[in-house]
């Protein structure tokens, strides 16, 4: 049943089809704008049948690819917007476009104020204001590696994560996420995440199907009553003896996820067992007893023994020790922007979350609107919260309940000139094709505003979407789940 909208009442105390009295609307000064009171959003991510069918997947050199589709973003508008013109907001918060896009986009009807077309943006936003922008989407390829359903019950269901695979929809992934994979492929809904994987992290990932059991998995959690535990390849070779290492983790980015040992992080402690020597790498099992963000991957470097193909801590960024000892020599700005070119050089900068275009718009954007006027460079734009298009700012650790609130992003802009092409093609439906084997819809033609849609990336190889890092064993008071050891893990196993 559709929620009442704006001046309709609900049911009355004593007759369900009687409708209370609407409240009174106030009486707008000449000139003044009506803004509708904020809509009720139901917490907790659901996703149903039209959030599945907004595309389709298909398998190629063992990816999963996801055909591009147009989205909405929608935001309401932020306190230190109230005010200002949507123009102004644009020019200095969303500056990875430049201001013909965003003519463009509203000549086209993809920009939308409380649901209306915006046609002027120099309409000054108001507090509560809704705004939607539609933009043609591209999703970075995972590895085509099935989810294997472990267990499955009337109370949770518990799967085996492939490597390259976030949990939940976050940054530029959206369809290529376990949550939507599982919905898709195995009719998995209303899913409760417990806890979570890093993208890179493959193995044992726990769901509940209610909210009481979400509940009461959490509780322990909170208690320290659950047990995990991980195997890793690491360099080098580890001490056979018990390694207990509790440095303090402080996250140096989200937007990269980029994290380090400093005296002003957070406690940690993990505990680590050599299960094996190879003559060159070893297998560790880690036991972590605290549960901070990448807090295996960072006291592994710290250690000296990082994980052998780890896209971050293994990195020659670090210096010529990789961060052992915690010994960096950069500032995080330095640090970030020396990850930075070094996966730039590889052509890897999507193993970090990044376009090229995310870091040229950062170049110029000096003023993010934010309080305080701050300049930021380069490196410390990349974390900043405003930065276009869809962005990853949260830490990996936390739910991502608000996804649909993200802020409003756009698609890259190939140029000014491609803008013309726009007006012969405002119907968004134009660019959609029926897919004859699934009946979903998907867009095979060029967008005009899309740069993606005029970029050939090179697809990353399947064996660089693996990480040497597998969550094996979870174990709770009641329960325990355990996944098979990964083929690089084995005692005899060699690159």
């Amino acid at each position: 049943m559709a929620e009442p909208g704006p001046g309709q009442g609900g049911p009355g105390p004593g007759d369900k089809e009687e409708a209370a009295p609407a409240p009174k609307k106030r009486r707008l000064a000449a000139g003044e704008r009506y803004v509708p009171p904020p809509r009720k959003l139901s917490a907790g991510v659901s996703f149903g049948a039209e959030h599945f069918a907004e595309t389709s997947y298909y398998f190629e050199g063992g990816l999963r690819k996801v055909r591009p589709y147009y989205f909405d973003f929608r935001t309401y508008c932020k306190g230190r917007w109230v005010g200002r013109s949507l123009l102004h907001v644009f020019s200095t918060e969303f500056r990875a476009q430049p201001l013909d896009y965003y003519r463009a986009a509203a000549r086209a009807g993809r920009l939308r104020l409380n649901e209306e077309p915006v046609r002027d943006l120099e309409i000054v936003l108001k507090n509560n204001d809704f705004l939607r922008n539609t933009v043609h989407r591209h999703e970075p390829p995972v590895t085509a590696q099935p989810i294997q359903i472990l267990v499955e019950d009337d109370e949770v269901v518990v799967v085996d994560k492939p490597s390259s695979l976030p949990v939940h929809p976050c940054g530029r992934f959206r369809h290529n996420t376990v949550i939507f994979i599982l919905g898709k492929e195995h009719d998995l809904k209303e899913l409760h995440t417990i806890h979570r994987l890093d993208r890179m992290t493959s193995g044992v990932l726990m769901f509940a199907k209610t909210a009481e059991v979400s509940k009461r998995i959490d509780e322990q959690v909170r208690e320290r009553q659950l047990e995990k535990e991980y195997v890793c390849r690491v360099v080098g070779e580890f001490p056979e003896h018990e390694v207990v290492c509790e440095e303090p983790i402080l996250v140096v980015s989200y937007k990269v996820g980029v994290c380090r040992v400093d005296p002003k992080g957070k406690f940690c402690k993990t505990i680590f067992q050599r299960l094996s020597y190879n003559g060159k790498t070893s297998v560790v099992k880690c036991l972590p007893r605290t549960g901070r963000t990448h807090q295996i991957r960072v006291h592994l470097q710290y250690l000296g023994h990082p994980i052998v193909n780890d896209p971050i801590y293994n990195m020659e960024a670090w210096g010529p020790d990789r961060g052992k000892g915690g010994k960096i020599d950069k500032t995080d700005e330095e640090l970030l922007k020396a990850l930075v070119e070094e996966h730039r050089s590889k052509q890897s900068l999507d193993i970090l979350g990044l376009l090229e275009e995310d870091l040229n718009s950062s170049t110029e954007n000096k003023d993010s609107g934010n309080s305080g006027g701050c300049t930021k460079s380069v490196q410390a734009d990349l974390v900043n919260e405003n930065s276009c298009p869809a962005k990853d700012t949260k830490d990996p650790e936390r739910d991502a309940k608000d996804h649909e609130r993200n802020d409003i992003a756009a698609c890259p802009l190939n140029s000014v000139a491609s803008l013309e092409t726009l007006e012969k093609n405002k119907e968004l439906g134009s660019c959609e094709k029926q897919d004859g084997q699934t009946g979903e819809k998907h867009s095979d033609e060029k967008d005009p505003l899309c740069v993606e849609c005029k970029i050939t990336r090179r697809d990353p190889s399947p064996k660089e979407l693996v990480m040497y890092l597998h969550a094996l064993r979870y174990k709770g008071a009641e329960f325990e789940y355990c996944s098979k050891m990964p083929e690089w893990a084995m005692e005899d196993w060699e690159e």
